[in-house]
């Protein structure tokens, strides 16, 4: 059998071992195989090539490649300088009236474009025009046009229509509605400016205090500020009112001074404004009462506050 397998591959002259022999005919397997392989690559451009060509004869050449196809098939053989130059001249020519062509045909063409897109615009304009004449004529109540004698049209006032599609006899106050909501807003705004005029106003109003000065003993006084004053700002006046009796008043600052009043030690940034708009209280009575008077009843009643005033005191 190895004998002839031997003389089937061509080694019928080998005398070597078995081993040799199998390393051989492996070796003669893979030559075959990239053999085959080189063959089958070898097809597969060949077809590649012929796709090309195809294609190409498809859609064809261009212009340029004609001309210049045309001029070497004239141009074959012994032909003169002359004739030579001429003919490059007139392949020249020709190519450059196939460009104009060309170009002159794709300028047509976008002209062409041009007006077809400036016919539709013209046409949707017009579609446009009519739908809104339309709307108004549906959205407008008592707009008619009339004719007068003389040929002169007037038109007559249109009603304001809030929006298409409402009926005028139902309530709709408790629909959202941008013109009332626009209408309401401003007339907060104007409320809210003449509100805070008015708080200017008041806080511009004279104010008399009755006070006591305490250093040790009572001494009562009284002073006038401003309602829009705050409780440093009363301190300060009245340092600088009574420090000329007081010489211990010189030496201190209005931070040092407090203001009691109705058991209550009240705060430097506080206005009278503040204290007078909200009625404020304090444990022994109201801290928004500054002159001195006693609640006279003739009845007691607990459920009622009561509404005598002490002068504060400052110390």
């Amino acid at each position: 059998a190895a004998r002839q397998v031997q003389a089937r591959m061509g080694l019928d002259g080998y005398v070597g071992g078995d081993g040799d022999f199998h390393r051989i005919l492996t070796m003669q397997r893979q030559r075959e195989k990239e053999k085959e392989e080189r063959e089958a690559k070898l097809k597969e451009l060949k077809d590649k090539n012929k796709a090309a060509l195809s294609i190409s004869d498809k859609f064809g050449a261009s212009t340029s490649d004609k001309v210049e196809d045309s001029f070497k098939a004239s141009t074959i053989g012994l032909v003169t300088k002359a004739d030579f130059a001429k003919k490059r001249s007139q392949s020249q020519a020709e190519a450059e009236n196939e460009q104009m062509r060309k170009m002159q045909k794709r300028a047509d063409a976008e002209m062409e474009q041009r007006v077809k897109a400036e016919k539709a615009v013209k046409a949707d304009r017009k579609k446009k025009e009519k739908a809104k004449k339309k709307e108004k004529a549906l959205l407008s109540f008592g707009g008619e046009l009339e004719e007068e004698e003389g040929g002169e049209v007037e038109a007559e006032a249109e009603v304001k229509v809030g929006r298409y599609g409402k009926n005028p006899a139902v309530d709709t106050s408790f629909l959202p509605d941008r013109d009332r909501e626009e209408e309401e807003r401003k007339e907060t705004e104007r409320l809210a400016q003449e509100w805070r005029e008015e708080q200017e106003l008041i806080k511009e109003e004279p104010l008399d205090i009755t006070y006591s000065y305490w250093d040790g003993s009572g001494h009562r006084k009284q002073t006038r500020v401003k309602k829009g004053d705050t409780i440093g700002t009363f301190l300060d006046k009245i340092r600088k009112e009574i420090c000329d009796e007081f010489r211990e008043l010189r030496s201190i600052t209005t931070d040092s001074l407090l203001y009691v009043k109705e058991d209550l030690i009240l705060p430097h940034h506080i206005s009278f404004y503040y204290l007078i708009s909200r009625k404020v209280r304090g444990k022994s009575g109201p801290l928004f009462h500054f002159d001195v008077h006693d609640d006279i009843r003739m009845l007691s009643d607990a459920q009622k506050e009561k509404e005598e005033s002490h002068a504060g005191k400052v110390q």
